[in-house]
């Protein structure tokens, strides 16, 4: 007889009829699954509005106060590719990150100013008014204007990241192929190690144990060697803090400190692998033995290794979309002019357009009056809500991010349950186990996923709402609020963690059992805290493991891809293309490969928490008896089952 516990719930009893995932199941979480397809399309309303207002032509082109592109071909302002800031301090305004633009008149220019000088200087001969003349508005009559009261403010620094993010551009354009290729390859590397995986899992974790610390080891020892290389050059002894910023990056390269920096910060991640490889040294082999059985159950179910393919296709579509539209939302504003005067004037501060604004009755009632940039945005019902939109789009982005993982997490979780659950593998099994699994869930279970979807966007959206107060805050001198801050972002950052962890075990009851969201995750959470020693032994252990897999297969590419586009690979020198910034695409390849990596050893962590969840229910379901049987493996119950003393020490 059980004893219930308001912590632990009621342990499973056996059931003679269970034989896996429930197909005998009905939609769950309706109203959630109604209020995500209402979303979409809200979503889709906000993308085709933001389209029809929005000119993306914004982001490729500077555009100066009247909304004209500079250097745009075919236009007036064609040799005219620069923009020239009035005000550049006005940049750091907190209108910038409201309006997305910098609140003082720009005018596209050939060249940006390389000297000093003021109005009544450059009034004292043609060469220099003509020079000055160029940073002028159109048609202005520079005679007319009091002297001394306009200067130049030098704007090196927004050419210098407008330069910076040109050059970025330019090595995407020349490296794009290359980088595809390198993640071509990450996906191969992925691929075959997943399947030596499979085939050879004991030896292969070892493997990438040992690979992953020489990897590592390989990096200390080349950037000792670059450190010692550049020992007694001249100006390497320079302090990065003394260097200050630097576009051209290839700079801090030269210096003894960045590589010593390196080795210092590979050195510290060795370390830390070693040290819980030792101390988790007992719990590998309960680890490893899971892994093995994972490895069977994908080897059964091969058609899981190429779902992460459609994860990648979905999210691919989901992150263009939210980029998408949130480009075309942010490049919707128009420059707004506003009537500026010094005397009383009854149109003060009202709204005028530059074109017409010297034939209307304005400038006869107020001679002095002027109509002057004031903002970017726009006074229509559409630009008042603009914010609002941002932020829709942004919710949307997570929460159909979220869903896409979710939708992953169940259809895997159905497939390797099926496996699990099927007493004489693999006759048992069902046929197309990942097909059907993913049709239970869209058919079934859209709402749930919603729901728990919902849940994780709301909390990050928070974060990044702290992340934003942050930045904010970052220059103010309050330390209570800061503190504040800082707590509540690793409040939540802990919550988003956990709320991950239980929604990934509660889409697995969805799958199994085919229960609402809530009481999924109610049943998962009483089933782990029954088995919580078995749960924080094995869970972290695993996820070390892969994760190591994760690290071998980026490092493995970053390494290649470092000798390449750096070319010191002889066979292919002539084919590495010449950059600005070779890290551009390596940084790019290193990213994407763990992107690929992730999706692929997903599938072993997904098989893997899915099979650990079916083995506790079996557990207590059954007793081992001819009534009773276990579904689970003799090996892997040998190793789970009886080891009692690995689990606790």
């Amino acid at each position: 007889m059980h004893n219930f516990n308001v912590f632990t719930g009621e342990p499973r009893k056996f059931d003679p009829t269970f034989k896996g995932p429930i197909y005998n199941r009905g939609c769950t979480d309706i109203l959630c699954c109604i209020l995500f397809i209402l979303a979409l399309l809200g979503y889709f309303a906000v993308g085709i509005l933001a389209w029809s207002q929005g000119d993306p032509r914004k982001v490729i082109y500077p555009t100066d106060s009247k909304g004209q592109f500079c250097g745009q071909v075919g236009s007036p302002l064609e040799k005219k590719p620069l923009l020239f800031y009035f005000n550049i301090m006005k940049c750091a305004s907190p209108l910038v990150l409201l309006e997305f633009q910098c609140p003082t008149t720009q005018i596209c220019v050939e060249r940006c100013p390389d000297k000093f000088m003021t109005l009544l200087k450059a009034l004292q001969n043609e060469e220099d008014r003509e020079y000055y003349k160029q940073f002028c508005k159109e048609g202005v009559d520079m005679r007319k204007v009091s002297s001394g009261q306009e200067t130049f403010l030098k704007s090196n620094a927004v050419v210098e990241a407008r330069a910076v993010a040109m050059r970025i551009f330019e090595d995407y354009t020349q490296s794009w192929h290359w980088i595809l290729l390198g993640l071509v390859i990450a996906m191969l590397v992925s691929l075959i190690f997943i399947l030596l995986l499979r085939c050879l899992a004991g030896v292969m974790v070892w493997v990438m144990i040992i690979m992953v610390i020489i990897v590592i080891g390989y990096g200390i020892f080349h950037c000792y060697m670059q450190y010692a290389s550049l020992k007694g050059q001249a100006g390497s002894d320079v302090t990065i803090k003394d260097l200050g910023l630097q576009t051209d990056f290839s700079v801090y390269l030269q210096i003894q400190q960045t590589w010593l920096a390196f080795m210092i910060i590979l050195c510290i991640v060795e370390a830390v692998i070693i040290l819980l490889l030792i101390f988790l040294r007992k719990r590998l082999l309960i680890a490893i033995a899971l892994i093995k059985e994972a490895s069977k159950a994908i080897g059964h179910v091969m058609s899981s290794l190429f779902y992460p393919l459609l994860t990648f296709a979905l999210l691919f579509l989901v992150i263009a979309y939210w980029a998408i539209t949130a480009v075309f939302l942010s490049t919707s504003s128009e420059p707004v002019y506003k009537v500026f005067n010094t005397t009383e004037c009854m149109y003060s501060r009202d709204t005028c357009k530059p074109e017409t604004f010297n034939s209307s009755n304005v400038t006869t009632e107020c001679p002095d009056a002027e109509c002057l940039f004031a903002f970017y945005g726009g006074e229509t019902l559409y630009h008042k809500y603009l914010i609002l939109f941002q932020f829709y789009n942004l919710f949307l982005f997570f929460w159909c991010a979220n869903f896409v993982t979710a939708l992953g997490q169940v259809t895997l979780a159905g497939a390797f349950a099926s496996y699990y659950w099927a007493f004489k593998k693999p006759d048992d099994i069902p046929a197309y186990p990942v097909f059907n699994s993913l049709g239970r869930a869209l058919r079934y279970h859209t709402g749930s996923l919603a729901f728990g979807s919902l849940i994780l966007a709301i909390v990050q959206v928070i974060r990044v709402i702290l992340e934003y107060l942050d930045q904010k805050l970052k220059g103010a001198q309050n330390k209570c609020a800061k503190f504040l801050l800082s707590c509540l972002k690793c409040c939540f950052w802990c919550l988003e963690k956990c709320i991950k962890f239980l929604n990934r075990n509660a889409y697995i009851m969805v799958a199994i059992y085919g229960k609402n969201f809530c009481t999924s995750a109610k049943d998962a959470f009483f089933l782990l805290m029954r088995n919580i020693v078995r749960v924080a032994v094995l869970d972290k252990v695993t996820d070390f493991l892969l994760f190591l897999g994760k690290l071998l297969v980026v490092g493995i590419v970053g390494i290649c891809s470092f000798f390449f586009f750096t070319g010191k690979i002889k066979i292919v020198e002539d084919a590495a293309p010449s950059l600005n910034y070779y890290w551009v695409p390596i940084l790019t390849v290193v990213f994407g490969a763990y992107l690929i990596a992730h999706g692929f050893f997903s599938v072993y962590a997904m098989c893997v928490d899915t099979l650990f969840l079916c083995f506790l229910e079996d557990l207590e379901r059954n007793d081992g008896t001819a009534d009773r049987p276990y579904f689970m493996p003799e090996r892997l119950l040998s190793i789970l089952k009886n080891q009692q003393s690995t689990w606790i020490y």
